[in-house]
């Protein structure tokens, strides 16, 4: 059978009341098992290891059936003096200073890894996903997550279970509502994905939580979730991974 993975971007105690509005709509459209991508320091403001109420809140959803998801440590990454166009280019323009794995050394990715798995350590449960913030992680920091035995990662256009021969290519429907113009052009280009993606076997909706509050997108993706609900399994990225690809010993 098809799949359907909905993952639920930047959960953190600065998002709590959104994704648990998020979470509701969803279950209401047979959308119960997601993968949550938690932040575990959120712009340096929102320590999760100092809060036992989202604990508790993220323990309950981990336990009724929900994926929990190493997502970048600060999900932030400062400006870099000499930064070429590009970097600029991709962590500015495309993300707003977002990717924090985009090129960090393989020693500052393996820190931040051992921390954020320290802070999710009172789940009751393994962390399998390391996902990057924007999707951008370097070739270095990717070193980083390997060595630390995740069983695999996603990029905008892929998923990759570590240890397997290839990539599945599977490009994520996911939304802009940082600008007007961002939001209108977000709304086109997943209408036409979707239908693209129609007879793919695994369909990806990655939802952020600014997106409920933006009328028109989150309709759209209500839309979408909703048709793809009904004719595909709904699983989390761990669960489709183990079934994706055949391990090798390289």
């Amino acid at each position: 059978m098809k799949s359907l993975v909905v993952s639920l971007h930047d959960v953190s105690p600065l998002t709590q009341g959104s994704c648990e509005e998020i979470l509701s709509q969803l279950r209401e459209l047979g959308v119960r098992q997601t993968s949550l991508l938690v932040i575990p320091n959120h712009h340096g403001r929102a320590p999760i290891a100092d809060d036992p109420g989202f604990k508790r809140w993220l323990m309950h959803n981990v336990e009724v059936g929900h994926e929990p998801v190493l997502h970048g440590y600060f999900h932030q990454r400062s400006r870099l003096p000499g930064d070429s166009f590009r970097n600029k280019l991709t962590t500015e323009f495309y993300t707003a200073g977002e990717g924090e794995f985009y090129d960090l050394s393989t020693g500052a990715a393996s820190t931040l890894l051992e921390k954020g798995l320290a802070d999710l350590s009172f789940l009751s449960r393994k962390i399998s996903g390391f996902i990057a913030p924007a999707w951008l992680l370097g070739s270095s920091a990717e070193t980083a997550v390997r060595d630390h035995d995740f069983l695999y990662t996603t990029r905008l256009n892929s998923v990759r279970r570590f240890g397997s021969e290839d990539d599945l290519r599977s490009q994520s429907l996911v939304w802009s509502t940082r600008a007007k113009w961002r939001a209108a052009m977000s709304l086109v280009w997943n209408r036409l994905l979707a239908f693209r993606l129609a007879s793919a076997p695994l369909m990806r909706v990655g939802i952020h939580p600014p997106d409920l509050h933006h009328a028109t997108v989150w309709n759209q993706i209500r839309e979408l979730v909703g048709v793809a609900a009904r004719c595909r399994e709904c699983v989390s990225y761990e669960k489709f991974v183990e079934k994706f690809g055949r391990p090798t010993n390289r």
